[in-house]
């Protein structure tokens, strides 16, 4: 059932044997400076099989951890019980009420990495929303060069116009659910559905319609963009080796879900940037040489002593949160003891910014309905300049995939 599109319907493997509320866990890039939220959930898992088992939270980068899970990661990839497994060709239909209620549908099927490049020139049909900052590759490269499956976390963005996810839905009305739990650790409820044999036909024509239509980006990655980039570098290596044999290779496509930009579900959420370990009055003194009181780009800046509105009056960017970006890499620069981090909702960075050696910047972010037509124009959007709300909502491991033949 292989068609030319884009997006298209894929081999998916789902356990059909195993306890889906302990297979499921979230992204691998979520609480990364919380172990303890990893270690309650090896607690939940209790020593059962669980995607878990399968990748390697940030969390324990660059820690004693690393080395031991990659190698237990391949270790549990090559003893794959495929008995426990439902595998078939197609999509999975996906409704997740997320931790506010709210609901977020999608399509899981596989993404052509021929249509993908993350550089800031790219003029491909799949493209990064964010800067992609390329030391984070390497770590996901490497356990991708042994894998045998791949889990994605990734999500992918289309425009409301699509139609595609509302094909989906009428597609699967009536039809029971291949599974239906509550996510651990607070992640809301998730129900998937397949669409297999002519249900899979029909809708990689309403696919195949859409990509025809379109100009310019179809497909913006919303989330998991590292993890993409990761399997394009593993594409890339293994069509060095195998030349244009690689363009029947399972590695050549990626797992993924897209979702409907438009749904009220997908919010976008401004993260703040944090300057730490610095002289604070030093940074200020730095920052009001860039910055008056008037122009279009405002900020607020926030130490324990001061909360002031600024606007640069040559910005750097065309958006707010490029030239904060760019201020602050020049001063880290100049001041390589201070450290940058970046920090989601306003309580959050209030707290830190009134410590010490600390200053907060607070903006205004983007508007998601800019996101297509500025990533068309300009490329991606500086690095870390919008979250798609809480932790909790990122998209859980479910699904799997091979990537080896």
């Amino acid at each position: 059932m292989k068609t030319e599109n884009i997006f298209r319907s894929t081999e998916i493997m789902i356990p059909e044997k195993l306890d889906l509320s302990k297979w499921s866990v979230i992204a691998c890039d979520q609480f990364t400076s919380d172990k303890k939220y990893w270690e309650k959930v090896e607690k939940i898992i209790d020593g059962e099989p669980s995607a878990l088992d399968y990748i390697l939270p940030e969390a324990y980068l660059g820690t004693d951890e690393e080395n031991r899970r990659a190698m237990l990661i391949r270790e549990k990839m090559n003893s794959v019980c495929l008995s426990e497994f439902d595998t078939f060709e197609g999509f999975v239909y996906v409704v997740r009420t997320l931790p506010d209620g709210s609901v977020r549908e999608g399509v899981v099927g596989a993404i052509d990495l021929e249509e993908y490049d993350y550089s800031s020139d790219s003029q491909t049909k799949i493209r990064a929303t964010e800067e992609t900052v390329t030391s984070r590759i390497p770590a996901r490269v490497s356990i991708r060069r042994t894998a045998v499956f791949e889990l994605p976390h990734i999500m992918v963005f289309v425009p409301s116009e699509c139609g595609v996810i509302d094909s989906a839905k009428e597609i699967t009305r009536g039809a029971a659910p291949v599974y239906d739990f509550d996510l651990m650790m607070g992640g809301g409820h998730i129900k998937g559905y397949k669409l297999i044999g002519d249900d899979a036909v029909e809708l990689s024509g309403d696919i195949a319609r859409y990509e025809m239509s379109g100009n310019g980006v179809l497909y913006a990655i919303g989330d998991g963009n590292h993890s993409l980039a990761a399997a394009k570098a593993r594409y890339t290596e293994l069509k060095d080796q195998m030349g244009d044999k690689v363009l029947e290779h399972p590695a050549r496509y990626a797992l993924c879900e897209i979702v409907n930009i438009g749904s009220e579900s997908i919010v976008f959420e401004p993260i703040y940037r944090i300057v730490t370990n610095c002289d604070a009055y030093d940074l200020l003194k730095r920052l009001d040489e860039e910055t008056s009181g008037t122009g279009k780009q405002q900020i607020t800046v926030l130490t324990k002593d001061v909360r002031s509105d600024m606007n640069f009056t040559s910005p750097s960017s065309p958006l707010t949160v490029g030239s904060v970006q760019d201020f602050i890499d020049a001063y880290l620069k100049d001041n390589p003891d201070a450290a940058c981090d970046y920090i989601h909702g306003k309580k959050e960075l209030f707290k830190l910014a009134s410590q010490d050696g600390a200053v907060g910047f607070m903006f205004d972010g983007i508007r998601k309905e800019d996101l297509f037509k500025y990533v068309t124009k300009n490329g991606p959007y500086p690095r870390k300049t919008f979250s798609m709300g809480d932790a909790e909502s990122k998209r859980y491991y479910l699904e799997m995939r091979k990537i080896v033949n």
